[in-house]
Formats: C-alpha cells, structure tokens, sequence
C-alpha cells in the first residue's frame, strides 16, 4: 500500500497509537475510556474484506459466524526494506508469527491434532462466541499506522450448533463497544442492498443517535445494477443518511479473486483502476472518496482527531486526553 500520510502526520500519529495500545494491553480499559475504531457489519457485508485490504493479512472469512471473538487489529507502519513481524496475544498466550498467512491459522483453523485455536480457546468449539479479546500486532513497510477492533457479524437467525439467542448475544457484545463515546464506529455495508434496512448502521444510529462517531464504508460497487449508481454516489455524498464523518467506497477480493489466487497488492492496483475507469464512480475516486488507500488515511487521521477531542465538559479534564496533546 503506497504511503498515504504526509510527514507531520506520521510523527504526530504514531506515538498516540502506541499510547493507546500499551494502555489497553495493561488491561486499564476497564477504568480510562481509551479511543478506538470499532468494525461492524451484517453477515456477508464485506467487512473481513476490507479489513484483510487494510492490514495485508487473510483474516478469517467464510459462511456464518467466522468471528467469533472481538479481534484487536494493532498495525505498524515500519521503514522501507524491513521484513513483516507479527504476534498474536490472548489470556496469557502469545505467539510471534513469521508471515500473514499463519494468521487465520492461528485464530480460527485448525490444522494440527489437538491444537486449539485462539478462538476456540475464548469461545469453545462450536459457533457460540466470546467478549473476550484477541489481540493481532502486526508490523510492515505496507501498512497504515492503525489499531482497529473486528467484531462478530450480525447474525438474524441461529443455524445449527448456535445457540437459539445467537443474534441477540452478538449485538450485546458489539454495543458493549459501539455505545462507548471513544468509540468510532465504522459500519460497512455493501453497495447493492438498502442501506437504510442494514442492521449495523441502525445499531450504530441507535448508539450514536447525533451520528458523529459513525463512518460508513460501501462495499462490492462491481454488484451494483446498471442504473442504480446514481444511489450509490448520493450515499457516499452524505446527501441520503447524514454522517458527520462521511462515507467512503471501496472494492476489495471478492470470493472468486482468492480462489483465483489474487495478491492483495494486484486487488489494490484493480481497485484503482476500477474506479478511475468507471464511467459513474469515477467521481468519488475524483473527490478522494473510493479506495483502500484513502480509507485507510481518513481512518487515521479520524483517529487522531478523535484522540485529541476532549469529550468531557468537567473543567478537570480526563487526563488521558492532556497525554495525547500535541
């Protein structure tokens, strides 16, 4: 992914990322509101795609409740020519990784005899699902500086080996994180249904009824019927359901480019090329509103933002916030 933040970004950013993460891994989220980017989605939304596009890693995907654990996603941008790293943590397991592809390994397949997986660990074996948190660091030149928090999809009906109450025990655990005012809620919903049906943005109206901490990500704009564009670019204009922090587009490997083989570098240079090819979409590619590289500079830089707003009223702020000042 090609650098898509200047200088005086990067310093001012990085250290108030590390900030956070090293906050939360001593466990004191639970007394200081810390910020963060909270990912929800219906089932099938994309979101495992657009996560995968931002990190560089396959993230577990498939039918059904594939997350079944909150998943905190940490990257690290690191110079030029330095090799991937990553390590996964929960309870009290970690385990350094040598390459991306041991990730979805680690975290939901099992391919050893009797070698759990971190979630089934968490969650048991079987579809039920756990709050407690894995954590996924990773570092690589390609990455953008950015901590997001990967939550289960919304599920409506239960299916076997789920428990009956399955959709209403995971928007429990998605509003334990959306309803928080540190939280920036980033709702991804595909571009060829309803959006003003999709169970994730209710949610997130409903936790954040004024809609300032809630993106919108568009996803599959290749599944859009011919005629139905005109929609899709009143959406991203923020002139259909406002947002305060806007919407963005992006399209990432469908099922078909995996099995195909694609690399996440050839999804990217299609993805541009889709929409600066596209007789219609090209307009948001135009006003920097498409593509994963953009997505991924206007997270962060939302982030930061978010970082550095006192939401507090009391004259005797929370000191967390004098800590991140710059």
């Amino acid at each position: 992914m090609t650098n898509t933040l200047n200088q005086h970004y990067e310093e001012k950013v990085r250290p108030c990322i590390d900030l956070i993460d090293s906050l939360r891994s001593l466990g004191v989220e639970q007394d200081l509101a810390l910020p963060a980017i909270a990912v929800i989605g219906d089932q099938s939304s994309g979101k495992s795609s657009v996560l995968e596009a931002l990190s560089g890693v396959a993230l577990p995907r498939g039918n059904g409740i594939v997350t079944r654990c909150p998943l905190e996603l940490k990257m690290k941008r690191t110079k030029a020519g330095q090799k991937w790293s990553g390590k996964i943590k929960y309870r009290d397991y970690s385990e350094d990784l040598g390459k991306p592809a041991e990730v979805d390994e680690k975290i939901r397949k099992e391919h050893v005899l009797n070698v759990s997986t971190a979630q089934e660990v968490l969650a048991g074996k079987g579809c039920g699902i756990s709050h407690e948190l894995i954590s996924l660091a990773i570092a690589s030149p390609d990455i953008p500086d950015l901590t997001l928090i990967d939550l289960p999809g919304i599920a409506r009906v239960a299916v076997k080996g789920q428990p009956e109450n399955i959709g209403e025990q995971i928007k429990t655990l998605i509003r334990t994180f959306i309803a928080k005012q540190e939280t920036i809620n980033l709702v991804v919903v595909p571009c060829n249904v309803d959006i003003a049906t999709t169970e994730a943005l209710q949610m997130a109206q409903e936790e954040d009824p004024e809609k300032k901490r809630t993106l919108g990500v568009l996803t599959k704009p290749d599944l859009v019927d011919k005629g139905a564009e005109k929609t899709v670019i009143e959406i991203v204009q923020n002139k259909v359901i406002v947002l305060k922090k806007g919407y963005m587009v992006v399209k990432c490997r469908g099922q078909k480019d995996i099995l195909d083989d694609m690399s996440l570098n050839k999804a990217l240079k299609n993805e541009q090329a889709f929409f600066r090819n596209h007789q219609v979409f090209s307009a948001l590619y135009d006003d920097n509103n498409a593509g994963v590289p953009l997505l991924a500079r206007k997270l962060t830089l939302e982030l930061v933002e978010h970082i550095n707003m006192n939401p507090n009223p009391n004259p005797n702020p929370n000191p967390f916030y004098n800590l991140l000042t710059y």
